[in-house]
């Protein structure tokens, strides 16, 4: 007689299968928040991942991807698997002056300039290259020590420094909420109204759009609250 084991065992989902789940996801909540699900870009977090499970991701249909790390990510994209791709990278962990050079046409986006001295940087050197950079100001919205980015009541004049700054764009703001889901939630909160009065300022108004929060375990929170960005990895690629 054949016993059924009373555990079942599940094979862990495939990248495609993360990405659809996820993708589901955030078509549930933009429904439920009243907004378009085109209205929220996803963000594959590939720190520390391997091409091939950036090449699997892109193959399922992901075009976004954000790097931490400025060395990582440009040994990345010119890997064999990689290189000739049609793949829009982010930089979404903390930038050294002294490896603003690196990234400069190097990415879709910088989307933790923490400084105005570090927008300058950037500025000059997408000037000597004829480049307009897109970036966000990050913002430590949760007030903690290990975190990056100016203080909630610094960004107002931080940005409209650099709003006069040529061959930057600055397209909105970035910030990384707390792991504590009900203070998370009145971040994000707090974050979009920050948007909103930047956004008042800005010069040009059409282009200060995004607003980049939220993460595998908070991204549907992130999105009820006005989020444009998620950035997204352990639900896609595993934990690390």
């Amino acid at each position: 007689m054949l016993v059924m084991s009373k555990f079942c065992i599940f094979a862990p989902m495939s990248i495609k299968e993360n990405l659809q789940h996820i993708r589901q996801k955030i078509q549930q909540a933009c429904q439920a928040s009243g907004r378009a699900a085109e209205s929220v870009k996803l963000i594959a977090v590939s720190k520390t991942k391997s091409a091939e499970q950036i090449w699997k991701a892109y193959q399922a249909g992901q075009r976004l991807f954000g790097e931490n790390y400025v060395q990582e990510l440009l040994q990345k994209q010119a890997h064999p698997l990689l290189h000739h791709l049609e793949i829009e990278w982010h930089l979404i962990g903390h930038l050294q002056s002294n490896k603003a050079k690196h990234v400069v046409g190097k990415v879709a986006m910088i989307q933790t300039v923490d400084s105005v001295s570090l927008a300058q940087t950037l500025a000059n050197y997408a000037a000597k290259r004829a480049r307009c950079v897109p970036i966000l100001l990050e913002v430590n919205i949760s007030g903690e020590n290990s975190k990056h980015g100016f203080k909630p009541d610094e960004v107002e004049e931080a940005a409209k420094n650099i709003f006069q700054l040529r061959n930057l764009e600055l397209r909105g703001l970035m910030c990384i909420g707390s792991p504590q889901a009900p203070k998370a939630k009145a971040e994000f909160k707090a974050m979009k109204q920050l948007f909103e009065r930047l956004k008042c300022l800005s010069p040009q108004p059409e282009t200060f759009t995004e607003l980049s929060m939220g993460m595998s375990g908070d991204f549907e929170t992130a999105i009820a609250e006005g989020a444009t960005i998620v950035r997204i990895g352990t639900a896609i690629f595993g934990e690390r």
